[in-house]
């Protein structure tokens, strides 16, 4: 994949986690978040930027350039602020592609009726358990 300029909202576990393996891969990332103790996850390979401050405010997502990502990764554990940002990123900046964290499944038709691309931590966790469980149980059936 050829580098991208990523920027990711909420530097939690998993904000933190993706920002580390996407800086691994080559990518120049800006990870935004609220709370500078946060910052804290990124690991020594992360080799990109941070922005302490308010991704609700102009000014920082504007300091992140945001008009020139590729990507954006609206990660933050609310919801209503993924969706604001993701409709800002798309509609105001242009940004190629957006993507939304959905942290309450039942907020997921939200965001599609929006047209957002989202990720569901919650759904995919169900989704891989779910499947695990049917294996096992299908080969507790052939004993």
């Amino acid at each position: 994949m050829k580098e991208k300029y990523i920027i990711i909202i909420g530097c939690g576990t998993f904000g933190s986690t993706l920002a580390n393996r996407l800086s691994s891969a080559g990518h120049s990332l800006v990870v935004i978040d609220q709370q500078e103790a946060s910052f804290k996850n990124l690991g020594d390979e992360y080799s990109g930027f941070i922005i302490h401050g308010d991704a609700n405010e102009f000014l920082i997502i504007s300091q992140a350039k945001v008009d020139k990502a590729d990507i954006v990764l609206a990660l933050t554990d609310d919801d209503n602020l993924n969706i604001m940002l993701s409709q800002i990123c798309t509609k105001l900046y242009n940004v190629p592609r957006v993507v939304a964290r959905v942290n309450n499944p039942s907020s997921s038709s939200v965001f599609s009726k929006l047209g957002i691309e989202t990720i569901c931590p919650a759904l995919l966790g169900c989704d891989a358990l779910e499947k695990s469980l049917d294996d096992a149980l299908q080969a507790g059936a052939g004993k």
